[in-house]
């Protein structure tokens, strides 16, 4: 049986998948919010996941190697747009733009440690609220602005300002019932493939279109993530696991 590897089509998830399929493993697009589901089905084998949905798989993954999405004091991608000032936004209506639970439990954890007070609610974009949420590609559509939101913050910055460490967005982790050689396959094609995936986005002379960015965006946007754990990416996840567990108590 092919080993089947999740693939989240977001830029900043690109470099990953480079020599993949040259390496025989087999590449189903999946949506980030959906990678957990996929994982418990079966359909796949390994994949990244949103970092808050990778606790919630710990009883039957194992996390591949340190491979990570981290964002080194900005994201880019992983935004609040609001219509007043963060601090106001205690007891507020925020909106969901994308489903990643990361996104909105870090501006949850932003929240209550910078201001001490948590939103009042989660709504749909469709209903009433005071300012929302995004990441992924559908942010970068959107980096330079929303009408109507006067109000930009970069979370991923919000928490390097607050910790001066960086933020996790996504682990990769593999079934527990995967072979050892499957495993060692996955890790062996992301250690060798991701420098090449870097390299051929820093070389890009193409814009992408569909996210409105020229290439020097791309390699600006690009060169602010880090793909493996560190000391410093160890310290930043315990450290989110507590404040989470707080909210929590």
């Amino acid at each position: 049986m092919p080993t089947v590897v999740g693939r989240v089509i977001d830029l900043n998830f690109e470099p990953f998948y480079i020599d993949m399929e040259r390496r025989g493993l087999v590449l189903k697009d999946v949506r980030l919010k959906d990678i957990p589901q996929a994982l418990r089905d079966g359909e796949i084998n390994a994949g990244p996941v949103s970092l808050v949905d990778s606790f919630e798989l710990e009883d039957i993954c194992d996390p591949i190697a340190g491979f990570c999405l981290s964002a080194s004091n900005k994201a880019g991608s992983n935004l609040l747009y609001s219509k007043k000032p963060i601090e106001e936004l205690v007891g507020a209506t925020i909106a969901a733009g994308t489903a990643d639970t990361t996104t909105r439990r870090l501006f949850d954890v932003l929240l209550a440690e910078k201001f001490n007070g948590n939103p009042g609610s989660y709504v749909e974009m469709a209903d009433e609220h005071d300012a929302f949420v995004i990441s992924g590609d559908d942010a970068l559509r959107r980096r330079r602005g929303s009408r109507g939101y006067s109000h930009r913050y970069d979370l991923g910055e919000e928490w390097h300002t607050m910790t001066n460490l960086p933020f996790v967005f996504a682990r990769w982790i593999g079934r527990k019932e995967m072979t050892k050689d499957e495993t060692l396959l996955v890790e062996d094609t992301l250690y060798v493939g991701l420098e090449d995936g870097v390299d051929s986005l820093f070389h890009l002379s193409e814009p992408k279109d569909h996210l409105l960015m020229m290439a020097r965006d791309i390699v600006e946007y690009i060169m602010g993530y880090r793909y493996f754990v560190g000391l410093s990416e160890r310290k930043s996840i315990d450290l989110f696991k507590a404040h989470l567990a707080k909210l929590s108590s």
